[in-house]
C-alpha cells in the first residue's frame, strides 16, 4: 500500500487550528501558546506527522544547521569541548554537521566546499587553518565563521582561545620560581596559533627570569612524534631539568618515556608541565602540573559569537582569549611558598 504523506494541513484540521499555527509551533523562537502547542504535537503524533525542515529552509532562508569542522580527536580536550558545542548549539534550536579534516589546504578546502554545499547558516572550525582565499569564500556566501581554540592573522574571522600567550608565561615563571635552570620545551604543530603563542609566552617568562631555552623538539601534537622528541631530548647527557609539553596529550607520552624507558622519577629527576587541563591530568598516574583551558566559557562565547553574526551578517568579527589558571598538581617541583 503507497504511503500518504501527511502535512501540515491534515495536522491543523486534526488539531482544529490554523496552518500557520503548526508552522509556529515547529519553528524554534515562534509565538505559541503552551494549549496550541500540546494540540498540535498531539496530533502530529497521531498523524505520524514530521515537518519538511529542508522546505521550511528553502522558505526562511535559513537551514538551521551548523557546520563544525575538526582536525582530529586523540586529544581530550576536543570531544568534550566538542560535545558541549553540540549541546549548545541544539539547544538553540541548531542542527550540528561535523566534518572531519586533516591539517592540509587541500582538505581543509574540500571540505568547506562541502559544507557550503549544505547550505549551513555557520560554521565553526575546531583547531582548522582556513586559507585566506577560504574565508573570502565564507564572506561572499555570507556565512559566518568562528575559529576554536586557534586564531589567525586575518580581520574577517572571529576567534574563541585560551589566553596562550599568558599560560606559557604562568609556566615559565612556575618551573623558574622552582629553581629549575636548564628548562626544555616540546612544541606542537608549528603551523598552530596556539603552538606559536604558547612557546612566545614561555620563552618570554623565561627571559624575565633571566633564563633561555636549553632543549627544544617538535611533538606536532601527536603522541607518536611526541615520544620520539622526548627519546631526544632526554637520551643525551645535558638534558633538561624540566620540561613544558605543549598540550597534555603529548606531556603524558613524555612522562610515559620518562618513566618507563629512561628510568627518570618525575618530578624528581624531571619536572613535566602541560597545558588544557583535560580529565587524565588529575589521575594519579599522570598528576599532571598545567594550565587549564576553560571549555564551559570557550564554548558559551563561540555560540554567543555565531548566533551574533548569523542574526546580522554585518556584526564585526571578535577577537576573545579566555585566561585559564595554573593547575598545580605533583608531577613538577613546587616552589616553596608558592600559592596554589
Amino acid at each position: 500500500m503507497a504511503h500518504i504523506k501527511v502535512t501540515s494541513v491534515d495536522v491543523a484540521k486534526r488539531a482544529g487550528v490554523s496552518q500557520s499555527a503548526v508552522s509556529r509551533v515547529y519553528t524554534p523562537g515562534a509565538s505559541v501558546s503552551e494549549k496550541t502547542a500540546a494540540k498540535v504535537r498531539k496530533a502530529a503524533s497521531e498523524l505520524g506527522y514530521r515537518p519538511n525542515v529542508l522546505a521550511r529552509s528553502l522558505i526562511t532562508g535559513r537551514s538551521r544547521m551548523i557546520g563544525l569542522v575538526v582536525s582530529y580527536l586523540e586529544n581530550y580536550f576536543y570531544p568534550e569541548a566538542l560535545e558541549k558545542l553540540s549541546n549548545a548549539l541544539q539547544a538553540e534550536g541548531y542542527h550540528v554537521l561535523i566534518f572531519m579534516a586533516q591539517q592540509t589546504s587541500d582538505n581543509v578546502e574540500a571540505v568547506l566546499e562541502e559544507i557550503l554545499d549544505y547550505q549551513v547558516d555557520g560554521i565553526v572550525t575546531a583547531s582548522v587553518a582556513m586559507s585566506s582565499e577560504l574565508a573570502a569564500r565564507c564572506q561572499a556566501a555570507g556565512t559566518p565563521v568562528v575559529l576554536f581554540n586557534r586564531s589567525q592573522d586575518d580581520e574577517r574571522l572571529s576567534a574563541v582561545t585560551s589566553d596562550n600567550v599568558a599560560g606559557g608565561r604562568k609556566l615559565a615563571e612556575f618551573l623558574a620560581a622552582g629553581g629549575h635552570r636548564r628548562i626544555g620545551y616540546i612544541a606542537g604543530w608549528e603551523g598552530a596559533s596556539t603552538q606559536r603563542d604558547r612557546e612566545s609566552g614561555f620563552r618570554a617568562g623565561l627571559k624575565d627570569a633571566g633564563l633561555a631555552l636549553c632543549a627544544r623538539e617538535v611533538g606536532d601534537f601527536d603522541r607518536g612524534k611526541a615520544c620520539e622528541a622526548a627519546r631526544r631530548m632526554f637520551g643525551r647527557d645535558d638534558r633538561p631539568e624540566a620540561v613544558f609539553v605543549a598540550n597534555d596529550h603529548m606531556a603524558f607520552a613524555v612522562m610515559d618515556v620518562l618513566r618507563n624507558e629512561l628510568g627518570s622519577h618525575v618530578p624528581g629527576d624531571v619536572s613535566v608541565v602541560g597545558y588544557d587541563d583535560v580529565p587524565p591530568a588529575a589521575w594519579p598516574a599522570y598528576d599532571l602540573t598545567t594550565v587549564r583551558q576553560s571549555a564551559n566559557r570557550m564554548v558559551a562565547e563561540t555560540v554567543e559569537i555565531l548566533l551574533e553574526q548569523i542574526a546580522d551578517r554585518k556584526a564585526p568579527p571578535r577577537r576573545i582569549a579566555i585566561d585559564g589558571p595554573l593547575i598545580v598538581r605533583g608531577s613538577a617541583r613546587v616552589p616553596e611558598g608558592w600559592a596554589a
